[in-house]
């Protein structure tokens, strides 16, 4: 017994630093989950504040007195109705077409080798460093060449230039993951190229495909700069742009309006991810694993 005593004390002094630093990683988790959340559930709080509550000078963390007289106020806000639409235009629309063109694309540079495919790769990592901003002028001088500025075609052209290389990026390393050996043994079987392709290769890639379509639907549906440059009429411009109304040419901003048409912008997000939200962590794990 006297033999074993020594082994245990530094057996448990290294538990014991284990349990401290699990729990001072734990605290430092929880501390920046609180940072990250506290935004939200500052705007939910506001969005249900009297108007005199929110424009007191003591703050309070939760609605004294709930109200959803700031959601009534922003769904009868003009052109609301309309920008949601447009919104959901644009952003399906990119979601689909960016999802379709980037799986081919990520398909022909994953699994065939041509000429130029190194430089294709490259580029498409040098576009996503240039900055959006320094963008807007050289594509509005495209755009209105060809006569696409303040429509939502030349909107979606838009978000296709910086959303599109990013899921082709993403997809590419989730296919080169997929063995080549399992389309060839479906063809060995008796299955041709494309039945190989519909049944193998495509529900392997189901969850990558999940993935890019959650980037391609918050990158498209948060944007702002481009569409408040290239939409110049109300009725025709995003939810995003509607935001900006509710500051208001004065020096008066309704706060109440602006945190409730906050959470109703946030809630197709939150609705989209919840439905995709099992394939989610799987698919960009696996499209990072091999870039």
């Amino acid at each position: 017994m006297s033999t074993l005593a020594p082994a245990a004390g530094p057996r448990a002094g290294r538990t014991r630093r284990r349990r401290v630093r699990r729990t001072g990683w734990n605290i430092v988790a929880l501390a920046v989950f609180v940072v990250l959340v506290f935004p939200v559930f500052w705007m939910i709080s506001t969005a249900f504040k009297p108007t005199d509550q929110i424009n007191s000078l003591t703050p309070t963390w939760f609605p004294l007195h709930p109200t959803i007289q700031h959601f009534r106020d922003a769904m009868h806000r003009d052109f609301f109705w309309a920008d949601v639409k447009n919104s959901l235009v644009i952003v399906c629309v990119t979601v689909a077409l960016s999802t379709v063109l980037a799986f081919f694309g990520a398909l022909a540079l994953a699994k065939f080798r041509f000429t130029g495919r190194k430089l294709f790769i490259v580029l498409m990592i040098g576009i996503q460093m240039l900055p959006q901003a320094g963008l807007i002028i050289p594509l509005y001088v495209v755009l209105a060449r060809h006569h696409q500025v303040n429509t939502l075609t030349g909107v979606i052209v838009t978000y296709m230039t910086f959303v599109l290389p990013f899921t082709i990026w993403t997809l590419r390393g989730f296919l080169i993951g997929i063995p080549r050996e399992l389309e060839e043994a479906a063809m060995v079987d008796g299955s041709s190229r494309l039945g190989a392709f519909v049944r193998i290769l495509l529900p392997l890639v189901a969850p990558g495909l999940v993935a890019t379509s959650v980037f391609a639907f918050i990158t498209s549906w948060n944007e702002y700069i481009f569409a408040s440059v290239l939409l110049q009429d109300q009725g025709k411009q995003t939810v995003t742009v509607w935001l900006s109304y509710f500051y208001g040419t004065s020096r008066y901003t309704d706060w109440g309006g602006l945190m409730a048409g906050s959470a109703m912008t946030a809630i197709p997000v939150v609705i989209f991810f919840l439905l995709v939200q099992r394939k989610i962590a799987f698919g960009l794990t696996a499209g990072a694993v091999k870039a």
